[in-house]
């Protein structure tokens, strides 16, 4: 092997406050339900902790360094685009996603009849295929902020091998 490495593992992780008023929208699909999260952008949670595994993997920082919240352009943006322009970032540096992994926590509303069109959004937004992206849903369990029912977490990992 080379001085530069052939593959790259990068974790991301995200969480947001629950609010009334905004929608509910995980890995690119709008669900269904009387609250959303809070944030500048659409608040995507599962799109952010992937954005930043990317990002890490590649070694270009977080997402908050590309697409700061005090900056007027990414207020309600989609964060599919954040998602598709870091993986231009990570083919640029010569790197393709393998897969990944990834964990959506959250009280309520149960997601798991959503759980194939998050993962098609989240394949067709990378330019991967269906079985190159995981998503598991996890409740915490009634602990915490997230099992209060305040907030929504996302974690993931990703794997990147160079091109």
């Amino acid at each position: 092997m080379s001085g530069r490495h052939q593959i790259r593992i990068g974790q991301g992780w995200d969480v947001h406050r629950i609010v009334s008023g905004r929608p509910l929208i995980i890995g690119g699909i709008t669900i269904p339900w009387d609250a959303g999260l809070e944030g500048h952008s659409d608040a995507d949670v599962l799109s952010h902790a992937i954005t930043d595994a990317i990002l890490g993997a590649v070694g270009l920082g977080d997402i908050g360094m590309h697409f700061p919240d005090t900056d007027p352009r990414w207020k309600g943006a989609d964060s599919l685009v954040f998602l598709r322009h870091v993986c231009e970032l990570a083919g640029e540096a010569g790197y393709v996603v393998v897969n990944v992994d990834s964990t959506v926590i959250l009280e309520r509303p149960k997601l798991k009849d959503f759980r194939l069109p998050i993962r098609e959004s989240l394949a067709k937004t990378m330019r991967v295929e269906l079985g190159q992206v995981s998503v598991k849903f996890k409740t915490a369990e009634r602990v915490g902020p997230v099992g209060e029912g305040k907030s929504a977490e996302s974690q993931a990992v990703v794997l990147l091998e160079r091109i």
